[in-house]
C-alpha cells in the first residue's frame, strides 16, 4: 500500500509541474488601445518627416477630414498627402497630448489633443487642436477614415 501511495505522489507531482509549464501566460501582444495609440503617433511623425509611404499606409482610401488645418476645411487621403508631399502642410515640432480610445469591435474611435508648431498653405497653423479619428480594421489592419479637428483658441 505504501507503494502505492508514493506512486500516485509521484504522479500527481510530476502532472502539477508539467501544467505549471503548459499554462505559464503567452508573451502579451499589445492591446488595441495601444495599438492605435502608436498609430496615432507613427501619423504624427510621418507627417512630420514627410514620409507619404506611411501616411499612405495609416489611411484609408476613402479617409476624410473636417477642420483639418487652421481654416477648417475638408481633406481626402489624396490631397493630404499631395500637400505634405508638396510642403503645403509642414509640421516643425508635435507633441501628442492624452488620448483615449474605445473599440466597437472592427471600428474604433481614438479622441486626443496635440499641441503643434506648424504651417499649412503658407500660413501659421500652430497651437492646440483637439481632434477625433476613426479607424475601421480592414484586412487585419487598422487604417483611419474619418477625422475632425478643431483648433482651441
Amino acid at each position: 500500500m505504501r507503494k502505492l501511495a508514493v506512486a500516485v505522489l509521484l504522479s500527481s507531482a510530476c502532472f502539477v509541474q508539467a501544467s505549471a509549464q503548459t499554462s505559464a501566460p503567452a508573451a502579451k501582444s499589445p492591446s488595441v488601445s495601444q495599438s492605435l495609440k502608436q498609430l496615432e503617433s507613427d501619423w504624427a511623425d510621418a507627417t512630420k518627416a514627410a514620409d507619404t509611404a506611411k501616411l499612405d499606409e495609416i489611411l484609408g482610401d476613402d479617409w476624410l477630414a473636417i477642420g483639418y488645418g487652421a481654416e477648417g476645411g475638408k481633406q481626402t487621403k489624396k490631397g493630404y498627402i499631395d500637400a505634405v508631399k508638396s510642403g503645403s502642410i509642414k509640421v516643425e515640432s508635435f507633441e501628442m497630448g492624452p488620448m483615449d480610445v474605445k473599440v466597437f469591435g472592427n471600428v474604433a474611435v481614438v479622441q486626443g489633443s496635440d499641441t503643434e508648431k506648424s504651417t499649412a498653405n503658407g500660413k501659421d497653423s500652430s497651437g492646440k487642436y483637439v481632434w477625433m479619428d476613426v479607424f475601421a480594421k480592414r484586412d487585419g489592419k487598422w487604417v483611419a477614415v474619418r477625422s475632425q479637428s478643431a483648433l482651441v483658441k
